[in-house]
């Protein structure tokens, strides 16, 4: 009889006592990082689909053409979405969001170099685009350029405009933008983009299959114009592993052509090994998310995604009208997809301990610091698995409750003498003592171990400057990690 370390019961058992102390992936009480369609059987049939190729390496497309037959039908529905009609629109498969705004930016960068000779490019983005744009500018060597946006949390056409220069190498726009559910206006940036000459890429990572197939549900206001179709727009990203219910690691991006498109790859001979070409940042690759998503695709179909396009929408604006009603709170801006933004006008209602308070009771609402003019605030995302009135009832009288009971707790304070200390402090030189007693003050243990209640950690991290932040969230994951 093999041992407890490697008996297949056990070690499955194992697993899922572990798995037991997450956040539940169905049901639609995760209200951030999982994307629940609630349709029967859809998550055995990619798994049926991934175990089919589990063997399969995408690094080379000539070993295994089912790869190469697999994307191209992927990326050829996101096209048909998303393209605008333009037939020339190519794409490549990429393992999430953050590999499409990466590759996007590279993309852009090589462009500019090899078309306009830019040496010290620049990556002009709304102050509320993806953190995925700063991290490639980081990684690619490129200068974020910040613009601001409007009351509505809108980036402005004018201030784009104003912000490129020769070595504009890239514009950003958001469809929508993930803090606050709004679609930039694309149309007006893309065309002073494209004024100037510079490449234009809409992030709708989030947002693109959900609003995509909005548009077929002829009963509903039609979204604001995003994709390919738009004149300047040539780059878009989207991501299935997120409204179009696909298990992780499953997202496109699109090109308005495989001129563009080649800026991106990276090919070596020059070496004694064999010829490589890498379409993305990966070498190797499994082929296991390309074909669950490929086969969910084909389960749903067009008419199952506008549906459950239009269940979502109709639940965003249930939940945002619901919300509105609730005493003390208020949906930030006019959210133009299914991405709520929920703030207090209580000062006695502190959103972090209302997302306590709901955690308590088995929902996960994401916490979402103050940023400029952004207050603090609850992030809700809503899939097809809240989508009825059941659960939407459910949903809203659990945030009145926890509404009440976070004014009998009261607002997460900070120390005035711990903020007067952070204030002085210099990130770049912080040592181990200096971070530990940091964190330690913030109410995290030593052994990473997360409080119960987040409040008080978010309420002094939200108190810091944004360096200092910056400097100890890594930390904070470290200890997690045991380093």
């Amino acid at each position: 009889m093999p041992s407890a370390e490697h008996d297949p019961q056990a070690l499955i058992r194992r697993l899922t006592a572990l798995r037991g102390t997450d956040l539940p992936v169905h049901g639609g009480r995760t209200m951030a990082y999982v994307y629940d369609s609630g349709l029967a059987g859809l998550d055995e049939l990619a798994a049926d689909a991934a175990a089919a190729v589990a063997g399969v390496n995408g690094l080379d497309m000539t070993a295994f053409p089912s790869v190469v037959t697999l994307e191209n039908e992927v990326v050829g529905r996101a096209a048909a979405l998303l393209g605008g009609g333009r037939t020339e629109v190519v794409g490549t498969f990429t393992s999430g969001g953050t590999e499409s705004c990466l590759l996007a930016v590279l993309t852009a960068r090589e462009h500019a170099a090899r078309t306009r000779g830019v040496t010290a490019p620049e990556i002009v983005l709304p102050v509320t685009a993806h953190a995925a744009f700063h991290k490639a500018a980081r990684l690619f060597g490129l200068t974020p350029v910040t613009v601001p946006v409007d009351r509505t949390f809108r980036v402005r056409a004018a201030d784009v405009a104003a912000a490129l220069t020769e070595r504009t190498a890239l514009v950003v726009v958001s469809a929508p933008s993930y803090a606050h559910g709004v679609v930039d206006p694309v149309p007006e940036v893309a065309a002073a983009a494209a004024g100037r000459g510079v490449l234009c890429h809409v992030d709708a990572c989030i947002g693109g299959w959900y609003l995509g197939h909005l548009r077929a549900a002829g009963d509903l206001p039609a979204p604001p114009a995003f994709d390919l179709g738009v004149p300047g727009v040539t780059s878009l990203s989207v991501d299935l592993h997120k409204y179009a219910y696909t298990p992780k690691g499953a997202s496109v991006l699109l090109f308005r052509d495989a001129e563009l498109r080649r800026h991106g790859w990276f090919a070596h001979a020059s070496w004694p090994g064999y010829p490589v070409v890498n379409t993305t940042l990966q070498g190797t690759k499994s082929a296991a998310p390309l074909a669950a998503a490929w086969v969910v695709l084909h389960r749903i179909g067009t008419d199952g995604y506008t549906e459950l396009s239009r269940r979502v929408h109709l639940a965003s604006r249930q939940l945002a009208d619901g919300i509105g009603r609730i005493p003390g709170l208020t949906v930030l801006g006019s959210p133009d997809a299914s991405l709520l933004a929920v703030a207090s006008t209580d000062p006695g209602l502190d959103p972090f301990v209302l997302a306590d308070e709901t955690r308590q009771r088995g929902w996960y609402l994401q916490p979402q610091p103050a940023w400029g003019d952004s207050p603090a605030n609850v992030h809700l995302t809503v899939t097809a698995a809240v989508a009825d009135e059941q659960r939407i009832s459910l949903l809203l009288a659990e945030i009145a409750a926890a509404a009440d009971r976070a004014r009998a707790v009261g607002p997460a304070t900070v120390d005035p003498a711990l903020a007067a200390l952070a204030a002085g402090l210099d990130p770049d030189t912080l040592g181990p003592h200096e971070v530990d007693l940091a964190l330690t003050a913030a109410g995290l243990a030593p052994d990473g171990t997360m409080p119960a209640r987040m409040a008080p950690v978010l309420a002094t991290l939200q108190a810091l400057p944004p360096a200092l932040a910056e400097r100890l969230l890594p930390e904070v994951v470290s200890r997690l990690y045991g380093g």
